[in-house]
């Protein structure tokens, strides 16, 4: 083994032999982990037997040896394609032998040599060496090139490297720019790599560019240890500052009397902990993060994360109820007074506040209540929570898609709080409000951020609630005490796990009689109060308010018709402060579109002409209830279906099967069957930029097909809806109220519904029923009779028509005067 002690301090202090008396051939001396350059003196430690043996071979000569590096310093007995090419030719100026075996030899650099080949490894390595002597160039190029590498040096040394002043001095003196390159090369901090690379450069001044390189490298990697380090040195006085400073102020304080601001917070988060009555295993929990918070830097970060955690925890309602007063009467007087109509739901409330009256808790399915937007879902729940004398939360749900919103983060992450429904609990201040989870239907999901409907499973199942888990608390939390009310605008869109959980109780919307004392009795008064108004101010008449519902809004629930009373409320406030009125009483037509301007709404559908495949059908939507024109048309072809107006999947099946029945009973229907052949048959749904889906199209779509495949007229104060079978059988649908209100609204006084729904009819109140026929079939045979009725049919309506207008001529028609005073002269 042979290597260096330590880095080469110096140069020879005596004159190198002429290249031209060095030997030709030498022995080899393989070095691990040090590179000799000539001029340079170093002590080398060897250990190998073929590196002994050289040694004693050369020590009664000359002293001269040949240096070589090995590639791989790894390797124990290297051969000669081991070793580099080109290396040093050492003078041996002394030899120590040692007791533990080895030598110790201080060794002088003369001049770099090449192996030309390699004579023998045995029983030491030798070869035949060429020398490469130095050459000398005194140019100004180099004379500046070694200035700028000593004053490299100069700041090298200054930098970072203790070096001996006389290395430093040396490199001063020299004035080969060859030599100075090989001194600095071997006081530098670089890899043997490097040193080998540079030996190897024979032409000096490319060899002071190289050195110059690595100079500039080391130079930049100092400073930038250096900097570091000084910044490191300034953070460690800091921190040592501030705790000299701390243990100043805490021995200020015992002085004072004070108390320590650790201890006194200690003390303030043991006495939350107390007052918060939390159950045992949450409280359990608390001393441990409190105890963690004790051993902890007041300062550091981690003990911010723990104070928010124990606040959260401190906050908590963990035993804290809202006393119930429970009064049927007071609950009804308080539905009546902030709801006017939905009797079935107000009666399905007070039952539910019965049997918890009763009781003293109800544990069954949560409420949903189910209607188009503005019908009072909300403020339902308001007052119930008001007839219960509980807090009342409101979360809404629409928009949200991370599972994190429900059940909270997890306090690994940055920022991490609760899930909406614990931040509710603590919001309210007690473990039993209610809560309305505001349009459960708009939830979304998301790949990455999980399902945040399948989080509510848990919350609003009353097997389970009453450990719900928070994956920010880290502890179960009692929600079985929370009363909990949905609301949504559909069905559909909720998932069938989450659907199952809850009660629906469905909202249909208002009748115009209905929305007329809704205005009277809560909007316009709220309006008038809003816009600084009187009672007196404005006066709306019953007529004037049917006239807004109808043919400004048309909506099944009452946000429009808010907005259109606040906008007259406006244009009012505007008249009184520029001193143009008092008041206003708004009886006619004409006022009211002074204020709201033309009416948006007409009963065009009701009001067109009968005409051949144009039918009118029923529908429902999220909104509320309205009518649908479809249309059919002939055109050439070969008896292709095309279906416009944006359909789903389920209205396109009920367009094929219409097609299908009429075709299979073609000769029944009175259809000529060619016509199947040789013309294109093409649906349209109007306002195609609406998507259109469900299964109640299927006899309108099937009276269409045969008004056009007959050519009869279809009457448009005809409404239908029901789903068609292949064999014509008429299916039940959904959403009747909701449809036979939309009907009303337009005009329409004839209705044709499956038979299948005539249950239905009882709980619909008389007022939409009135003024309007409901005609229940089962098949579509029935159908057809009212749609396109008979010749004799036809006439004896014509005949009853006419004894109709006979009848009101006569009692109209002024008695005959026979005197002919009486007379009135005729003006032409």
């Amino acid at each position: 083994m042979t290597s260096s002690e330590q880095n080469p301090s110096g140069v020879a202090g005596g004159m190198p032999p002429e290249s031209g008396e060095l030997p030709s051939e030498l022995p080899v001396l393989a070095l691990r982990n040090v590179v000799v350059f000539p001029s340079v003196v170093l002590p080398i430690h060897v250990s190998r037997d073929k590196s002994i043996k050289a040694i004693e071979a050369v020590i009664s000569g000359r002293r001269i040896i040949g240096l070589l590096t090995q590639r791989d310093k790894d390797i124990d007995e290297p051969g000669t394609a081991d070793l580099y090419d080109v290396g040093t030719i050492g003078l041996i100026l002394r030899v120590l032998k040692l007791p533990e075996g080895g030598a110790r030899i201080l060794i002088q650099g003369l001049s770099r040599y090449r192996v030309k080949r390699w004579l023998s490894d045995d029983p030491f390595l030798k070869a035949e060496v060429q020398a490469l002597p130095e050459e000398i160039i005194d140019t100004l190029e180099a004379q500046a090139m070694m200035r700028n590498v000593n004053d490299q040096f100069k700041q090298y040394v200054q930098i970072g490297k203790n070096q001996p002043t006389e290395i430093v001095f040396a490199a001063n003196n020299i004035r080969e720019p060859g030599k100075l390159a090989d001194l600095i090369a071997a006081n530098i901090q670089i890899t043997d790599e490097q040193r080998q690379e540079v030996l190897e450069i024979i032409p000096p001044l490319k060899r002071l560019e190289k050195v110059t390189e690595l100079m500039t490298r080391e130079i930049q990697l100092l400073s930038m240890s250096s900097k570091i380090q000084h910044q490191v040195q300034e953070e460690v006085s800091r921190s040592q500052r501030e705790y000299f400073l701390r243990e100043q102020l805490k021995a200020i304080q015992r002085e004072l009397g004070e108390a320590d601001p650790k201890e006194a917070e200690q003390r303030e988060y043991n006495d939350k902990i107390e007052k918060a009555a939390m159950p045992e295993d949450v409280e359990k929990k608390a001393r441990e993060e409190l105890g963690r918070l004790e051993r902890m830097h007041p300062e550091s970060a981690e003990a911010g994360v723990i104070r928010t955690y124990l606040d959260t925890l401190c906050n908590l309602p963990w035993s804290i109820e809202s006393e119930d007063e429970v009064s049927i009467d007071r609950a009804r007087k308080i539905l009546d007074e902030d709801h006017y109509g939905l009797d079935e739901i107000k009666q399905r409330l007070l039952e539910f506040l019965g049997v918890h009256k009763i009781r003293g808790s109800v544990k069954g399915p949560i409420l949903c209540l189910v209607g188009p937007p503005g019908v009072g879902k909300t403020s339902l729940g308001k007052s119930v929570a008001r007839a219960m004398g509980r807090k009342f939360v409101r979360m809404s749900l629409g928009g949200v898609r991370d599972e994190a919103e429900i059940r909270g983060h997890r306090r690994t992450y940055v920022g991490a709080m609760p899930g909406r429904i614990i931040q509710g609990i603590r919001t309210a201040g007690t473990r039993n409000p209610i809560f309305m989870l505001d349009e459960i239907d708009k939830l979304s999901s998301d790949a990455m951020r999980g399902d945040p409907s399948s989080a509510l499973l848990e919350a609003l199942d009353p097997e389970q609630n009453f450990s719900f888990s928070d994956h920010y608390l880290e502890v179960p939390f009692d929600l079985s005490k929370v009363l909990f009310i949905a609301t949504a605008n559909m069905l559909d869109t909720i998932p069938p796990a989450l659907r199952d959980r809850m009660e629906v109780i469905r909202l249909a919307g208002y009748t115009e009689l209905e929305k007329v004392k809704i205005v009277q009795r809560f909007i316009l008064p709220r309006q008038l109060a809003n816009h600084g108004l009187n009672k007196k101010s404005v006066k709306l008449s019953p007529s004037m308010i049917k006239e807004l519902t109808l043919r400004y809004t048309r909506e099944a629930g009452m946000r429009n018709c808010e907005r259109e009373i606040a906008k007259i409320c406006r244009k009012v406030a505007l008249k009184i402060a520029e001193g143009e009125l008092d008041k206003v009483d708004i009886r006619t037509t004409e006022q009211l579109k002074d204020y709201l301007g033309t009416p948006r709404f007409d009963f065009d559908e009701a009001k067109r002409p009968d005409a051949v495949g144009v039918v009118t059908g029923m529908v429902w939507t999220s909104v509320g209830g309205d009518i649908l024109v479809i249309e059919a048309a002939f055109m050439p072809g070969k008896g292709q279906l095309i279906l416009t107006g944006q359909l789903g999947d389920v209205m396109q099946e009920s367009c094929k099967a219409a097609l299908t029945y009429c075709r299979a009973n073609s000769k029944m229907l009175g259809i000529d069957t060619e016509l199947f052949q040789k013309q294109d048959i093409h649906l349209h749904f109007p306002a195609g930029s609406i998507p259109k889906d469900g299964p109640s199209a299927g006899i309108t779509v099937a009276t269409a097909l045969v008004s056009l495949f007959t050519g009869k007229e279809v009457s448009s104060k005809v409404a239908m809806t029901g789903e068609i079978t292949l064999k014509g059988r008429v299916l039940p649908i959904g959403g009747l109220k909701e449809k036979l209100l939309g009907a009303k609204r337009a005009g329409i006084r004839k209705v044709i519904v499956p038979a299948a729904n005539k249950k239905e009819i009882g709980d619909i109140p008389d007022e939409i029923k009135r003024g309007m026929t409901v005609i229940y079939v089962d098949h579509l045979d029935e159908v057809l009779p009212h749609v396109f009725p008979t010749r004799r049919q036809r006439q004896a309506a014509a005949k009853t028509k006419r004894q109709v207008k006979q009848s009101v001529a006569s009692v109209r028609k002024p008695a005959k005067r026979n005197s002919p005073r009486q007379r009135q002269p005729r003006v032409k």
